[in-house]
Parts: C-alpha cells; structure tokens; sequence
C-alpha cells in the first residue's frame, strides 16, 4: 500500500508540472501545422500540462497565424511575434524570460523542422520531474542515432562535439543538441539572460553553465532526422560564428 501511494505521488507532481515547449520558427509554416498538432495530441494522450510557444522572427508564410488558428481558443499555443531576425539565442531568452516571469515549472526546446519527434516529450516531462535540471535528448548516447546522415556528415559532428567537450571540459556527449528541457529553477540560477552565444554555441553555452553550477543533468538516447521541408537556416557563416563564439567560451 505505502508503495502505491508514492507512485501515486509522484504522477501527481508528474502530471502538475506545467511546461513550456519553445518553438522558434522562421517560414515553418508546412511543418508546424504537422507538429502542433502531434505534439497537442501526446500532450493530451499522456496526461501532460503543457503549452506551446512559438517564437516567430518575421515570418512571411504566415507561421504565426497558422499557429494561432491550430489552438482553437483553447489557450494551449502562446505566439511570440518578433519584428527581424534576432536568432536562436535571442529566442530562447526572449522564451524563458516569458515563461519564468508566468510560472512556469519548466520548458523544453524543440526544432520546428519536425526532426525532434514530440514523442520524446512524456520522458522529458517525467525527468523533469524527477528533479533533473537539464535533459539532454542525445544523439550520442547508447541508443542514439542519425540513421538518414552520410558516415561523413555523422563523423564530422562527433569530431565537432568532442572539440568543444574537450576544449571546455564538458560532460555530456552532444553538448549541441536543440532538444532539450530545463527545469525553472536551473534557468534562474545559470541567470539565463546574461547567455551571449547565439545559434549552436548557445546549446554548448547553456550546458556549460549548468554543469558549472553543478546542476543535474541527464542525456537520453534520441532519434534524429532531417527536416524534409523547408531550408536549413545553418549557412557557412553560422558554422564560423559558432567556432568563434566556442572560442570565446573557452577563453573565459
């Protein structure tokens, strides 16, 4: 009976956590009309107390009002209209600093490109409320994969991620993965709002400042796969300011 009763404990917290899922789109159209509603739909099959935030940079495909007809009213999609493109770091700031000053009990990161499959989101949830600070979805954990790269491409990225792991001392095996989960309390104290990196290396920047603050952090094997609509928005010039900003970390 006393065993049932914890388990029934913590379901409870499990299920009243509320988070955040961030999304931050530029001419995403096509995919967030496939991916909200995936994503609604596990969040109502499993129980879990989430909403959606989607951060648009001035898109022109109408992203955002796309987003705002899939809630129906129902008050489960946030849109957030930014006038240019500001970049990722700049997203996800503006998208924790809204969620933190609402209450929320956490947020996850997500592509919109449909290569984070919101499957993953229950496990998310649950280590979230286990009392992880950070949850890592790894493509470079036992049973991690990339199955549509080339053996080059795969190669090159875990030649990347063991750079800047070496370089800056850190712990987790894809200090670059987008999807990911924080818990309210981590984002306060790393004082999210003073991150500087943008794109990439503010994925390598937000998990070394976890792990300096000694916070909790777990990887769980994912799935990656490309997005098959849609352009990349990684250029050469993204690839440059990233080794320039990892650069920069590691300089203190």
């Amino acid at each position: 009976m006393g065993a049932t009763v914890w388990i029934l404990e913590e379901l409870a917290v499990y299920y009243e956590m509320l988070v955040a899922i961030l999304i931050p789109t530029i001419n995403e159209r096509e995919n967030i009309e496939q991916l909200i509603p995936l994503t609604l739909n596990l969040l109502s099959d499993k129980h879990l107390n989430g909403h959606i935030l989607i951060i648009d940079d001035a898109s022109t495909d109408g992203t955002p009002d796309a987003a705002e007809k899939l809630d129906e009213g129902k008050g489960r999609i946030h849109v957030m209209r930014r006038q240019g493109k500001k970049g990722l770091g700049s997203a996800y700031r503006d998208g924790f600093r809204l969620i933190l000053e609402k209450g929320y009990d956490g947020a996850v990161e997500m592509d919109a490109d449909l290569s984070h499959n919101p499957a993953y989101l229950a496990n998310f949830f649950q280590l979230l409320a286990e009392g992880y600070d950070l949850v890592i979805g790894s493509r470079y954990v036992p049973g991690g994969s990339i199955p549509e790269w080339t053996t080059y491409r795969r190669f090159m990225s875990r030649l990347m991620n063991t750079f800047v792991r070496l370089l800056l001392g850190l712990e987790a095996k894809d200090c670059t993965s987008g999807f990911r989960a924080y818990s309210a309390d981590a984002l306060r104290r790393i004082d999210v709002m003073k991150v500087q990196s943008d794109g990439y290396a503010f994925q390598v920047e937000m998990t070394l400042r976890c792990q300096q603050a000694g916070l909790h952090i777990r990887e769980v094997p994912i799935t990656f796969v490309d997005r098959h609509r849609g352009k990349s928005k990684l250029s050469s010039r993204e690839k440059w300011r990233f080794l320039k900003s990892i650069l920069n970390l590691a300089l203190g």
